[in-house]
């Protein structure tokens, strides 16, 4: 095996990545705190070419040196806008088609192996605070929430893990296509 040059990778520019259809599915982060946190969701974001990331209350926006950090530059190529209120994001995107997933642990929540998005569908998904996670008010506003199976003694993950994980479970059915 040979590690592939970057030049090798097929990689698309910024204005390249504007104009590609992109993966019917928004990120709704529910005040992140951690700046790192935010520039790995966007990084996560645009490996999977969704559609926009959804930054609300107190979750930082780029320019910043820190969010660039870890995104390495995605925050240029993924759309995002900021709402001071999530519930805000949230109604928004409900009326323009969204299903509305809150990942998290509560009652009746589907496991994330057992659940099948519909290619016909498109998919906000909300992660929250890394102390609180989605706040209450916005588990009310969700039509489903979504949980990962965890077998350790923690049971929860990092924010932007969580990210990693869901999105791919989400965004495969699309990407592989």
């Amino acid at each position: 095996m040979r590690k592939l040059k970057l030049n090798e990778l097929g990689r698309i520019s910024v204005d390249q990545f504007k104009l590609y259809s992109k993966t019917p599915i928004i990120v709704v982060l529910d005040n992140v705190r951690s700046l790192h946190n935010v520039g790995s969701i966007f990084r996560t974001s645009d490996a999977f070419r969704l559609q926009g990331v959804y930054l609300c209350g107190i979750t930082s926006t780029p320019p910043h040196k820190e969010i660039h950090k870890t995104a390495l530059g995605a925050e240029d190529a993924v759309e995002w806008h900021y709402f001071n209120e999530t519930t805000d994001a949230v109604e928004k995107l409900k009326k323009d088609g969204y299903l509305v997933l809150g990942i998290e642990q509560v009652e009746g929540s589907i496991s994330l192996e057992n659940f099948e998005p519909n290619p016909n569908s498109k998919y906000a998904v909300i992660l929250g605070n890394e102390v609180k996670g989605v706040s209450q008010k916005v588990i009310d506003q969700c039509d489903q929430c979504l949980e990962i199976p965890q077998f350790g003694t923690k049971h929860s993950f990092n924010v932007s893990v969580t990210a990693g994980i869901v999105l791919w479970e989400l965004a495969k059915g699309w990407v592989l296509q």
